[in-house]
C-alpha cells in the first residue's frame, strides 16, 4: 500500500550570512507497509521520522525516488489530485491541534465541513453537496457531518461528550476526540505522530487500544512514529529503525507479554505500588 523506493530528502537550512546550506533529512529510503498493517517508525530526535510521515501525506515531496501510495506516485499528482489523495490519509498530531472554540462534536465534524464548503466528493457513502454560512456541524445538529461526528465519537467512546469544548477534556480524552476527527472522512491510511508523548500510561494504554480497534475493525493501514519503544512493540507488527535519516533496519515485533488493564490510574498506581506490573 505504501512504499518508499530510494528516497532522499534535502532541505536547505539558512545560516546568519543568508548561505543556503543543506541538511540531509532522509538517505536512501526504500522500504514497504503492509495493507490494514500497523507499522511503526523509531529514531531519535533528528533521525527523519517526522519528514517521513509528511512524504506519505503528500506535505512534502522527495529530493529524489519515489513514494508510492496505493500505487500512486504522489509528487506526480496535480495540486487538486494531491488534495483527493489527502483526504483518503487521515492524520493524529501530538498536540491534538483541537479548536477550543468548537466543541468536540464540531471539532470532529470540521473536515467534513470544510470538504462540503469546497464542493469535494464526501467521505464514502456521504454526499458532497456545498453548504454556506457556518456549516452543517454548527447547527442544529441534523447534517450529515454531525451525524457523522457522533458516530465516530461514539466508535472511540467519547460520545458522552460531544457538547464539551476541549478544555474541559483530559490528555487522553483529547487524543481520542483527535482519532474520530481524523477517521470521520473514512481514511484508508492513518498517520500517527508521536500520539502518546504528552500521555500518562493509563491514557496512553486507552489511546492504543482505540488504535488497535481501528485496524481490526475498519482495516485501515496506521503508521506509528514514536520515541517511546514501549508503545511500539505494544501495538505494532513491524517497525523501521531511523538513525541520522537513515534507516537501519526493519524488525518483526514479538508480540509483548500481556498487560493488566486498568480502569483508572488510580487502579494502576495502587496495584504497581503494592508490587505488580506497571
Amino acid at each position: 500500500m505504501i512504499e518508499f523506493d530510494q528516497v532522499n530528502k534535502t532541505f536547505t537550512q539558512r545560516s546568519a550570512t543568508g548561505r543556503g546550506k543543506p541538511l540531509h533529512a532522509l538517505h536512501d529510503i526504500s522500504l514497504s507497509i503492509d495493507e490494514a498493517e500497523i507499522f511503526g517508525v523509531v529514531g531519535e530526535s533528528g533521525s527523519g521520522k517526522s519528514t517521513l510521515l509528511r512524504l506519505i501525506n503528500a506535505l512534502e515531496a522527495p529530493s529524489s525516488g519515489v513514494v508510492r501510495v496505493n500505487g500512486v506516485d504522489l509528487a506526480a499528482l496535480r495540486p487538486a489530485e494531491k488534495r483527493l489523495q489527502r483526504r483518503r490519509i487521515g492524520m493524529i498530531f501530538q498536540q491534538f491541534n483541537l479548536l477550543a472554540n468548537k466543541t468536540v462534536a464540531a471539532n470532529v465534524a470540521l473536515p467534513l465541513s470544510l470538504h462540503r464548503r469546497r464542493g469535494m466528493p464526501g467521505a464514502k457513502g456521504h454526499g458532497a453537496q456545498e453548504t454556506t454560512g457556518r456549516g452543517a456541524a454548527e447547527t442544529s445538529g441534523r447534517g450529515a457531518p454531525r451525524e457523522r461526528a457522533l458516530e465516530m465519537l461514539d466508535f472511540v467512546n467519547m460520545g458522552a461528550h460531544a457538547a464539551k469544548h476541549p478544555a474541559q477534556l483530559s490528555g487522553g480524552e483529547k487524543q481520542r476526540v483527535a482519532i474520530a476527527r481524523a477517521l470521520v472522512n473514512e481514511p484508508d491510511i492513518l498517520l500517527c505522530d508521536e500520539p502518546t508523548s504528552s500521555l500518562d500510561s493509563q491514557h496512553t494504554d486507552e489511546v492504543m487500544a482505540t488504535l488497535l480497534r481501528v485496524r481490526r475493525e475498519m482495516d485501515t493501514s496506521i503508521v506509528v512514529v514514536s520515541h517511546e519503544l514501549e508503545v511500539i512493540r505494544g501495538a505494532c507488527d513491524r517497525a523501521a529503525i531511523l538513525e541520522s535519516g537513515r534507516l537501519t533496519g526493519v524488525v518483526d515485533i514479538a508480540a509483548p507479554e500481556a498487560r493488566e488493564r486498568f480502569n483508572s490510574y488510580s487502579e494502576r498506581a495502587r496495584r504497581y505500588l503494592e508490587g505488580g506490573q506497571e
